[in-house]
């Protein structure tokens, strides 16, 4: 049978996550933090369920030499930088519930604390039910969930971009909603993508789509949600792909770093963080 991929990319309908990443302590045998991660992946005490996801540094995961590190910032000519922030190992956790949510991340924490560091911890929310904090839909563009797992993952094992996006949403919010949707590319109540003669090329809609050298579009599938409190917020940006390749081409659009024509969207919205994670099939945990 062929690998089965982590469940827990695909699950939906939970609305609290929590997004940690760490990195493996001093002289600590990198088996015993696939150990103490596969561990996590079990059934452990909790009020409810919850999904796991669990990513590996892909310098650390050497079955997948054709994935690279983010280990240097995504530039633009204008000085736009996507900062790179890699660590060895990346949990998601996702419930229905604060509470049970809560309780096993905590067991988790418990259970990596012999071998790892806690470096980031980042605690995310469904915003609206499928809406980002810009008030548009988020991941329009993902393929139908029946094709997903086509889209993100190759013999079981995916690619995931892990990027912290801090908004201004004063800034966005006091822009008309005719510009707003100038930035995004898409209509706002109902996510219809703008005709090409309202298309701008700066629009987020015209610096993601990623096309290969054939002109057939190349998909990512996106799981974001929304994080941080009433004054400070944004998006976690959480994007699975078979390969890297879209991935990383996606950021260099965005940051204009070919042809000098930036994102718009990254005029109201810094990226804090950076980090790519392979995603291992089941059995490969086990």
């Amino acid at each position: 049978m062929p690998p089965t991929p982590q469940p827990g990319i695909f699950a939906a309908a939970m609305a609290e996550h929590a997004y940690l990443e760490f990195d493996l302590r001093p002289g600590t045998d990198p088996r015993a933090l696939l150990a103490a991660l596969a561990a996590v992946g079990e059934p452990m005490p909790a009020t409810g369920a919850v999904n796991v996801v669990i990513g590996i540094r892909p310098s650390l995961w050497g079955a997948a030499p054709d994935v690279r590190d983010f280990d240097a910032p995504v530039a633009g000519p204008d000085g736009f930088t996507m900062p790179a922030t890699q660590h060895d190992a990346w949990l998601w956790l996702a419930g229905a519930d604060r509470t049970a949510l809560f309780d096993y991340t905590r067991a988790a924490l418990a259970v990596l604390a012999p071998v790892a560091d806690r470096a980031s911890d980042v605690a995310g929310w469904v915003y609206h039910h499928d809406r980002d904090l810009t008030g548009f839909i988020d991941g329009t563009e993902n393929p139908p969930r029946s094709l997903a797992p086509s889209v993100a993952t190759a013999d079981g094992c995916a690619v995931a971009l892990v990027q912290q996006w801090h908004h201004d949403t004063a800034a966005f919010d006091a822009l008309p909603v005719a510009d707003q949707e100038l930035v995004i590319g898409r209509t706002k109540p109902d996510s219809v993508e703008l005709d090409e003669d309202r298309q701008p090329p700066t629009s987020h809609v015209s610096r993601t789509v990623i096309t290969s050298a054939d002109g057939e579009e190349l998909k990512i599938y996106r799981r974001n949600t929304a994080w941080g409190t009433v004054s400070e917020h944004g998006t976690m940006f959480v994007g699975f792909c078979a390969t890297q390749h879209p991935l990383a081409e996606m950021l260099r659009r965005m940051a204009g770093t070919d042809d000098g024509v930036r994102d718009a969207l990254t005029r109201y919205t810094t990226p804090l963080t950076g980090a790519y994670y392979v995603i291992p099939p089941v059995e490969a945990l086990g």
